[in-house]
């Protein structure tokens, strides 16, 4: 099984580039934390994410440095070589499915349904959109949201 679910924060704004097909691949890392040690140290992994297709072109549209996101996916591992002759190995996350979560910076706000507005779900628009067919998408989508006193909840009251 190789199956990936990670949330973290963008390190950078994302870079999209086009094959000679047309294929969109974007790429970004994320700033994930790891649980704290017993002496309270703190890590953080940057594993890099790639995305291909309209969600790669979603990603690059919508998503941001600081942005927070969710990411489900693969680990995949390659290898080149650089320029001075030596190999370097690399490991990626190629994403299935990308969830754009909170707003800009501070974990964003409370739209139209959707915490920060938009989550990709392969769809190029955003969930909060209005006119035909906007009913349709807010029933299916219905649920998949946190109520307002749910999304702002301080840290100190978590307990875990």
């Amino acid at each position: 099984m190789n199956s990936v679910q990670l949330i973290g924060r963008l390190t950078r704004d994302p870079e999209i580039r086009y094959t000679d097909s047309g294929m969109a691949i974007c790429t970004f890392s994320l700033a994930i934390d790891r649980p704290p040690r017993q002496d309270g140290t703190r890590e953080t992994d940057f594993p890099r994410i790639t995305v291909f297709g309209r969600q790669a072109e979603n990603c690059a549209k919508y998503l941001s440095k600081g942005r927070q996101c969710g990411v489900e996916g693969r680990i995949q591992t390659g290898s080149y070589t650089n320029r001075n002759g030596d190999k370097v190995y690399t490991t990626d996350v190629v994403a299935n499915r990308v969830e754009f979560i909170g707003g800009r910076g501070e974990g964003g706000s409370y739209q139209g349904g959707q915490q920060g507005g938009y989550q990709d779900r392969g769809s190029s628009q955003p969930q909060n959109q209005q006119g035909p067919g906007a009913a349709q998408q807010t029933k299916q989508t219905e649920g998949q949201s946190a109520p307002p006193e749910f999304t702002e909840i301080p840290d100190d009251e978590i307990p875990f």
